[in-house]
């Protein structure tokens, strides 16, 4: 497997830190994704964490052009089904989530399992996301993530805060409150890491599979 990285900003390097640690062939790592030569791209995982601008941009060429995608990259999902239907008419695998931390993805799973026994149980939910002061997009893409799983399963759409302060990778919490209790889930990232390590093991899953899939099917 090798791979061509898009975007290569701090997600990016976290990126080829993490191929180097696993063993796997970096190809490329470019801001112009659309320059890679085709012959190269078709032999490579194209994992994307450029901006959102420029996905928007960029997601024909590398449905056409690439093996497979992984996409972190967030503030895209209201053309979800055009950038979807465009890997399925090329043929291509296409792996997608806000958030590719195996924690993160715990955490999903959990506060889903936990609206599904509070649903209609007379509880309130609020999530609130902190991160550095570098981040350009609030709410971040995983937190309104988390607002939907919870609007989808407790059948309440949750207020969600964000907050940016000094450094912080990012610190998610989804919180349940009645009468007589108080529920919280947090995930707190203490890097960058554990998004590149995600984003790497889905492309070894894109490698062996066809379709579009969001990362957490995969691996729940």
């Amino acid at each position: 497997m090798k791979v061509v990285i898009s975007g290569y900003g701090r997600m990016g390097h976290m990126v080829e830190t993490s191929l180097a640690e696993k063993g796997i062939a970096l190809a490329l790592a470019t801001d112009d994704v659309c320059s890679v030569d085709d012959a190269l791209a078709a032999e490579c995982i194209c994992i994307d964490f450029s901006t959102p601008e420029a996905f928007r941009a960029n997601y024909p060429e590398i449905a056409r052009k690439f093996k497979a995608a992984v996409v972190g990259t967030t503030g895209w999902y209201d053309i979800k089904e055009e950038v979807f239907e465009s890997f399925r008419a090329c043929g291509k695998t296409l792996v997608w989530a806000s958030n590719f931390s195996l924690g993160v993805n715990a955490f999903f799973a959990a506060v889903r399992r936990a609206c599904e026994v509070l649903r209609d149980k007379g509880y309130t939910p609020h999530v609130e996301e902190v991160h550095h002061v570098h981040k350009l997009d609030a709410p971040s893409g995983t937190a309104k993530s988390v607002g939907q799983i919870i609007g989808d399963t407790l059948g309440v759409v949750p207020e969600i805060s964000s907050r940016r302060i000094g450094e912080v990778p990012g610190i998610h919490t989804a919180e349940f409150v009645s009468s007589v209790d108080r529920l919280s889930f947090t995930h707190e990232a203490f890097s960058r890491k554990g998004f590149a390590d995600g984003a790497v093991y889905a492309a070894e899953l894109a490698d062996a599979r066809e379709g579009i899939f969001e990362f957490k099917d995969l691996i729940l």
